[in-house]
């Protein structure tokens, strides 16, 4: 059963709160220069309400990818309503998040009703608490504040003492309500540098700047389906993934957020995950965000061909290569020639182009005696085992070596691009013979050679076009070895979800053409991360990492649309083949404001067929369900 309920009206889920009901979360939002995480609910104490405020561009120890400045605000600290002089007893009545976080609640005597709404500023270092109390009672009442203005915790840092503080815009101490009358205040926590001045600005006109922001994020790529749960859950997953960015001393940076990644990027996350999302957005900050990504891994492609960090972290200012070598030169060959095709601007690809020639040569050099490509681990940091090659690294060097031909071909480079096609060839042949593999009498793919038990990553053949194997790889992700109620496990034998695989697995099936198995699991996915227990976005692992609200994994979530069901992939700078498939579940699918390939266009799938049309209403091209096509722009 469902603990949350898609609003009637409104692009939102909202939690009714029973009498006795016990239940915790938290909610992640972010602007340029503040993260905010709200923690709230009902527990055996009552009311629980946790600010937690996370500052990028200020930090506590030089170039440390954990040190940005945040805190959890003492709950003595924070100013709470007081009744009559007395602290309320609050009882949560309802919450709703549509992009800020609303708490209704109530004090348990019946005599307030106070309505918060939380969210960051979007420029500033800053985030608001903006409250309405309303005096509900029979009885006039004197409303006042348990705490007031001041300094609630400082640091020494790389650049001076951090400081943060809170301050509050109520006037007076106290106020008279009678029956009916409302009064409204906010809270704003700052932080800032000893020698800075607090920054913050009145809290309705910020709160008007982040509906603003949201607006902006969701502009793009408006889906329509008619099923209410799945087309609000992509304009959840929009929001995450487009609002984690950071105006940073390097420029805007896209980070995971999460309590734990700021100001900093990954190969994996950003320059594999959000990097080809953010080109189908067209969204100045988030292509520049993208191509900061990029650009800060150049200086590391030498000639001695080195490997690449796996992250970039304070600021850019440094980097972190604790885990080795994790096919990072791949993640960077697919990512950044995916982009480079998607956005469809020549200066772009241009600049981008050094860097993914020096990858696939790197990738070329990593090419062990069974013709696959060798790493030192994968994208888990060796939380899991991946051999010396595993099929992730060999499955994203033969899409990039792909999308980079492509690009080779843009710039007349027939060649090279020649060269690339050919080495994709021989790397998908050696994927066969290394990977193509039974385990429980199922002929799919083994992860590494000599892995004897299932890994959901054994989908990655699927998200780039191998389908030798496709049947029995889904039969594989869908067994009782794999799948779960809510995502598939990332190993056989271990309880770890990780919601990046699950996510790339349903774009996998859906792109292989097994639309119907992909949409069983994909609805009851949406309906638990939607509405369940932790909620609105995808999530990274758990038991590890507590769920956190990664702003990748909500990117992955973006493209099953994009690349699963609607199977759209680069095939140049103004071109791209689709391949549309639509489930049972669904009587059509639009995808409006489309924004790449140097065109705005919208792509319609209904039970007769698709078509895709420029922005003005011009056909470009239309075809039956099932059926690949080339699209010009």
């Amino acid at each position: 059963m469902s603990r949350w309920r898609i609003h009637p009206t409104e692009e939102a889920v909202v939690w009714d709160v029973a009498p006795g009901e016990q239940h915790t979360d938290d909610y992640e939002m972010a602007g340029y220069r503040c993260a905010y995480i709200v923690q709230y609910g009902m527990n055996e104490n009552g009311f629980l309400l946790t600010h937690h405020p996370v500052f990028p561009s200020l930090r506590t120890r030089p170039n440390d990818t954990h040190a940005s400045y945040q805190l959890d605000v003492p709950a003595d600290r924070w100013p709470l309503p007081a009744v009559n002089g007395v602290p309320a007893r609050e009882i949560l009545v309802s919450a709703k998040l549509n992009g800020v976080l609303r708490l209704d609640t109530k004090t348990d005597d019946g005599a307030l009703g106070i309505v918060r709404r939380c969210f960051p500023s979007t420029e500033l270092r800053c985030a608001y608490e903006l409250v309405t109390v309303t005096a509900i009672g029979k009885e006039p009442l004197a409303f006042s504040l348990t705490a007031g203005d001041g300094e609630i915790g400082s640091v020494m840092g790389p650049m001076g003492v951090n400081i943060c503080e809170i301050t509050t815009d109520m006037d007076g101490t106290s106020a008279l309500l009678k029956p009916g009358e409302s009064l409204t205040y906010s809270v704003a926590v700052t932080g800032r540098t000893a020698d800075e001045a607090p920054e913050y600005d009145d809290a309705e006109t910020e709160y008007r700047r982040r509906l603003a922001q949201i607006d902006r994020l969701t502009a793009p790529m408006k889906l329509e389906t008619g099923n209410r749960a799945f087309d609000l859950m992509f304009r959840f997953a929009k929001i995450r993934a487009g609002e984690s960015v950071y105006d940073t001393r390097y420029g805007l940076i896209h980070s995971p957020g999460g309590y734990a990644y700021y100001a900093a990027t990954w190969c994996n996350d950003q320059v594999e995950y959000s990097g080809p999302y953010f080109a189908y957005t067209g969204d100045e900050n988030l292509i520049e965000a993208a191509l900061n990504a990029y650009r800060m891994y150049m200086p590391f492609m030498t000639d001695r061909f080195d490997p690449i960090p796996c992250s970039v972290i304070a600021e850019g200012m440094d980097y972190w290569n604790g885990a080795g070598d994790r096919g990072d030169a791949a993640m960077y060959l697919y990512g950044a020639s995916r982009f480079a095709l998607t956005v469809g601007d020549r200066g772009i690809a241009e600049e981008l182009w050094p860097a993914i020639r020096w990858c696939a040569e790197y990738c070329e050099r990593k090419k062990n005696a069974a013709g696959v490509i060798a790493s030192d681990n994968d994208e888990l940091e060796a939380r899991f085992p991946a051999g010396d090659a595993n099929l992730c690294t060999s499955t994203l060097t033969y899409a990039g070596l792909l999308a980079a031909a492509k690009l080779a071909g843009e710039f007349g480079d027939t060649e090279r691009a020649e060269t690339y096609v050919s080495r994709a060839g021989e790397l998908r042949g050696a994927i066969e013979r290394v990977f193509g593999y039974a385990i429980h009498g199922i002929p799919a793919y083994r992860y590494y050679d000599g892995c004897e038990v299932m890994r959901s990553w054994i989908c990655m053949p699927l998200c780039v076009g191998i389908y030798d194997r496709a049947a029995a790889t889904v039969q594989a992700l869908t067994s009782e070895y794999l799948m779960r109620t809510d995502g598939f496990l990332t190993s056989e034998g271990r309880e770890t979800l990780w919601d990046r695989s699950t996510l790339y697995s349903l774009r996998g099936i859906f792109a292989s053409g097994f639309t119907e198995k992909a949409w069983e699991v994909l609805d009851r996915y949406v309906n638990n991360r939607l509405l369940g227990e932790r909620v609105p976005y995808a999530v990274e692992a758990y038991p590890e990492g507590g769920r956190r609200q990664l702003s990748g994994e909500s990117a992955l979530y973006c493209k099953i649309i994009l690349e699963g069901i609607l199977d759209m992939t680069p095939a140049g700078m103004a071109a791209f083949t689709i391949k549309p498939t639509l489930p049972a579940g669904l009587d059509h699918l639009t995808v409006t404001n489309v924004r790449a390939f140097g065109s705005v266009f919208g792509v319609t799938l209904d039970r007769d067929g698709w078509r895709v049309a420029r922005s003005d209403g011009e056909l470009l091209a239309e075809g039956k369900n099932g059926e690949e096509t080339l699209v010009r722009l």
